[in-house]
């Protein structure tokens, strides 16, 4: 049920119930990358003259940034150096990911005596213009160097320095450059010391949108201790009076999956009753106290439950009128445009604004990942970056057009320049928008914007304590240090201007293929075929189809020599509810087995036809889904999940055993020298035992 992408311009197809353009939502889940992009180019793609305006303007963005007076930040000098093209990097990446989270000092010292000592620090040496990133590779020279010897020396006065000093010292080193980081992306470990340090932004004309840091919640505990933070911080933020040169107040930015601990579609129920309460606690203090809230975005599979619970707040009698409940967007997931087309009409049916902000995506590489463990037909994100930056400004034009005028409020959240560039040209001279970019990045680009656009640009400036930097902190080294990042080719003087300013229309290149879909990672054999129960679009046919083949009660039986035994049929209760009938039973008798036993040995059938047999097994497994997750919810009592588990196991076995097959050798030479031929003769008769917990893939298995 996909739409022509031009359709949103037209204000009449926003102007249509909300229920109405939902299911567009969820049919875009993982619809095909190419074809979709083809579709969303001409919403993207300059206007008239705004080609030549955009490059104009992103050149001279990209110029005012790199001849900002202040330089570079001291940490973009040391990722500029030390970027994740370079075994270093990745090493700094580990470093950084890995040292915030061990627990004790004697792993900490083996991890950077085995991550360090290998390195070739003094490639990196002078190379850089800060004396920051100079003094840091001084010092991550000398501990590498302190480091091998300690491998090499097991005397000399060096090697005592090294047991006695060496690896405590560059842990403290190491904790403190994390530190460091820290203090550069996060704007204070209280709300009181963030709202103090955001006051010379503030004097600039920004504006500020806190966030508490944390990931989601695991516990109660822990929903109760995120909610009583962001308590706090609203209380806080709304008694700041500030009389800066800032055209909007303050906000702050709400995770939904840090105020419940089973924020997830398998537990809809409890989201749409215990969160929903807990929000609305926050949504209420927060109107009252004057501080918009933006509702941060998440995990592609959360998506359409945290809509359905963004429309239950919006509409709730207590918050409907206040126009600062806002909603962030994710640009590289296949689904932001009819996101924002369902928002548009959401905000014109109860005749209110809805702030939005479009941000890129953070979740890139999970995203990714999860799919191929599912098994998915595609991703529900695009596989290039040029895919994103062009669905970026598909999204951006339409926040722009008289369609969602004036039901968004437009929020922009980049630190590429040609986005900037491509928006300011997109907008009308009197259009109302602001852009965002996040605390420790975008400074020198943005303080142009600041000084010559003449709109607001909002901070996204975290607030927490150290242990919980961890993943927001490894996040922004992956962003800053990527050498395909913007934000690092920005910084870079080697990087010409002009590959800077070139349309992501004209960058994106549809033939390419650069990750292959989810049946296709795993060489030599297809991927089991999965299914997403948390995507209305694949999880309702699913359900109807397993319904009905539940209906369908079957009878096992005996297959001896090729014919299906007759007899008296006996029911078979579901094992954990005896007042249900899995379905019907023929039991073997001793006779029965022995027959099978004593029977003539099976022909020795050809390896390319058994290969052929198993791979048509796993096929028609994949086909017959259906009736197979009824039978093992019927005779296991399997989850939704833990049965598409089995199923995919089973074919698994299947394709992989059937590989192994035809890999095996025809021969090998002995050890007189001569060769040896191999037999595939079959095994015969044999047993097999199907456990309780797999009943279908282990006994395939086998």
């Amino acid at each position: 049920m996909t739409f022509n992408p031009t359709d949103v311009l037209h204000p009449e197809f926003t102007a249509q119930a909300p229920e109405t353009l939902w299911p567009h939502i969820s049919a875009h889940y993982d619809v095909d990358e190419a074809d979709w992009l083809r579709r969303l180019t001409p919403l993207a793609a300059p206007v008239g003259d705004e080609a030549a305006r955009i490059e104009e303007l992103a050149g001279e963005l990209i110029t005012a940034a790199r001849d900002h007076s202040e330089g570079l930040h001291k940490i973009d000098a040391l990722l500029l150096e030390y970027s994740l093209d370079t075994r270093e990097g990745v090493l700094l990446m580990c470093l950084a990911e890995a040292l915030l989270r061990v627990p004790d000092k004697d792993t900490a010292d083996a991890l950077i005596e085995d991550k360090i000592g290998g390195a070739n620090w003094n490639e990196h040496l002078g190379k850089s213009d800060s004396l920051f990133a100079n003094a840091s590779t001084w010092g991550l020279m000398v501990a590498g160097k302190v480091v091998t010897l300690d491998k090499k020396e097991s005397a000399g006065v060096l090697a005592k320095l090294v047991d006695s000093a060496s690896e405590p010292v560059v842990r403290k080193a190491m904790r403190e450059a994390m530190k460091i980081m820290g203090r550069h992306f996060v704007l204070g470990q209280t709300i009181g010391e963030a709202l103090k340090r955001a006051r010379k932004d503030r004097d600039q004309g920004a504006s500020h949108s806190f966030d508490m840091l944390g990931e989601a919640a695991l516990t109660d505990e822990d929903a109760k201790r995120y909610e009583a933070a962001y308590s706090a911080a609203i209380t806080a933020i709304g008694k700041e009076r500030y009389a800066g040169k800032t055209n909007r107040p303050a906000t702050i930015s709400i995770k939904l999956s840090a105020l419940h601990p089973r924020y997830e579609p398998a537990q809809e129920a409890r989201v749409m009753s215990e969160m929903l309460e807990r929000v609305k606690r926050l949504l209420v203090q927060a109107r009252a106290a004057g501080v918009g809230v933006n509702i941060d975005a998440e995990e592609a599979d959360r998506l359409e439950m945290s809509l359905k619970l963004y429309q239950q707040l919006f509409t709730d009698p207590d918050l409907i009128g206040w126009g600062e409940l806002g909603i962030v967007v994710q640009a590289y997931s296949k689904r932001a445009l009819p996101v924002l087309a369902w928002i548009t009409a959401l905000a014109k049916a109860h005749k209110q604004r809805i702030p939005v902000r479009l941000v890129k995506g953070a979740y890139w590489d999970a995203e990714l990942k999860k799919s191929q463990q599912k098994g998915l037909v595609d991703y529900p994100v695009y596989t290039q970056k040029p895919a994103t930056d062009l669905a970026y400004l598909a999204c951006a034009r339409f926040m722009l057009s008289d369609a969602a005028k004036p039901a968004l409020y437009p929020q922009f959240a980049t630190h590429n320049a040609h986005s900037v560039a491509a928006i300011r040209a997109m907008a009308a001279p009197n259009a109302e928008y602001e852009f965002q970019r996040l605390n420790g990045m975008g400074d020198a680009l943005y303080d142009h914007v600041l000084e010559n656009f003449g709109v607001n640009v909002c901070i996204y400036a975290p607030v927490g304590h150290h242990k919980d930097l961890l993943a927001y902190l490894v996040r922004r080294l992956l962003e800053n240090g990527a050498n395909s990042s913007f934000v690092h080719r920005l910084i870079d003087a080697e990087t010409p201007i002009g590959e800077l300013t070139t349309h992501p229309v004209n960058d994106l290149d549809l033939s390419l293929s650069p990750i292959p879909k989810p049946a296709a990672i795993l060489p030599g054999r297809v991927n089991s075929k999965g299914v997403s129960i948390d995507i209305e679009s694949q999880w309702e046919p699913l359900k109807s189809a397993v319904q009905k083949a539940a209906k369908v009660k079957l009878v096992a039986k005996p297959i001896i020599l090729g014919k299906e035994k007759r007899g008296e049929k006996h029911a078979l209760p579901c094992p954990f509810n005896h007042s249900e009938i899995a379905g019907e039973v023929i039991w073997a008798s001793a006779a029965d087995i022995d027959k099978a036993l004593n029977a003539k040995p099976p022909k020795a059938w050809p390896v390319a036809k058994r290969a052929k047999w198993a791979r048509n097994l796993a096929d028609a497994m994949e086909a017959d889904m259906p009736a197979l997750i009824a039978l093992c919810q019927s005779e296991a009592g399997k989850t939704w999940q833990d049965a598409i588990d089995e199923i995919r196991e089973a074919v698994d076995f299947c394709r992989y055993y059937a590989g192994e097959l035809e890999g095996q050798p025809k021969s090998f030479i002995g050890p007189d020298g001569l060769e040896v031929k191999i037999s595939h003769k079959p095994l015969g008769t044999f047993a097999c035992i199907s456990p309780w917990n797999f009943p279908l893939a282990i006994f395939l298995g086998q």
